[in-house]
Parts: C-alpha cells; structure tokens; sequence
C-alpha cells in the first residue's frame, strides 16, 4: 500500500522536551568510542568556549528517533515499518547542544513520494532550546521497500 502523499506539509509539535544532562552526554561518547574530552570535562569544553560540556553532533538522534518513530508508526500515513529502510540522515548545527539545555524539536514531513516502486518519506526537524533559539535541524530520508522490491 503506497504512503499517503497528503501527510506532506504536515507538522508535529514538540510532545515533550529533553534535557541534556553530563550524564547523558558521557554516556553516549562512550557508547559511540569518543573520548573528546569536550564531551566529559567541564574545563575543557569552557577552554574550546563552550558554556558546559557539549554533545556529540549525533547525540540528537535520541530524539530525533523518537519523533521519526511517532511519525512513521501512524496508521493512516500507511507505512509499513517491516520494509523500512534509513535512507539518509543530515544534521546542521547553529550550535551544538550542551549540558543543561532544555530541547524542543518539532517535526515536519517535507515530501512523500514514489519512484521506481518504492516509497520515500522526508523528514526534517528543528531542534530549539525552550527560548526558541535554534541549535539543529535534523534531515531523515526513509525508504519503504515496495511489495515487489
């Protein structure tokens, strides 16, 4: 069953905010091998001047994925989860995030199309701290395998 074309333009609101914790931060450079130490030290990531320590730049998909998850597990946009595939993932940074910060991120599906029997979704969402200062947007292309594919 082909996406339905009429969820692009759509929006999602933030549903909940994050908060960036050091611990959380240290947590996901260990988990990825990263031993920056802008990452895990306070005084260093003020020498490098930044106001705390900072995220990894991927540190976002935690959630990002949970916002790509609400979407594409709505029943009427008619995704079938089991053929999906990431397709493609982009990040621009205005800044990156740092301990303490205080994440909204709002979700919009930019484009639905079809080609060559598959479907595509875009995804893209902007990151802001709770006094809407910009820190990401976030870039997602999902391919869903069609039946013959």
């Amino acid at each position: 069953m082909p996406l339905d074309e009429s969820f692009t333009g759509r929006v999602y609101p933030p549903q909940t905010s994050y908060e960036v914790s050091r611990e959380k931060i240290r947590e996901f450079a260990d988990a990825i091998g990263d031993q920056n130490p802008v990452y895990r030290d306070v005084d260093a990531a003020k020498a490098a001047g930044h106001p705390d320590v900072i995220a990894p730049p991927t540190f976002l998909t935690i959630i990002n994925l949970a916002s790509i998850n609400a979407i594409v597990t709505d029943p009427e946009l008619g995704l079938d989860y089991s053929r999906m595939v990431h397709g493609d993932q982009q990040f621009s940074y205005t800044r990156p995030a740092h301990a303490g910060d205080v994440l909204l991120l709002t979700t919009h599906i930019d484009r639905i199309m079809a080609r060559a029997g598959n479907d595509f979704i875009n995804l893209r969402a902007e990151i802001t701290d709770v006094d809407g200062g910009h820190i990401a947007t976030t870039r997602a292309q999902l391919v869903v395998r069609g039946e013959d594919a």
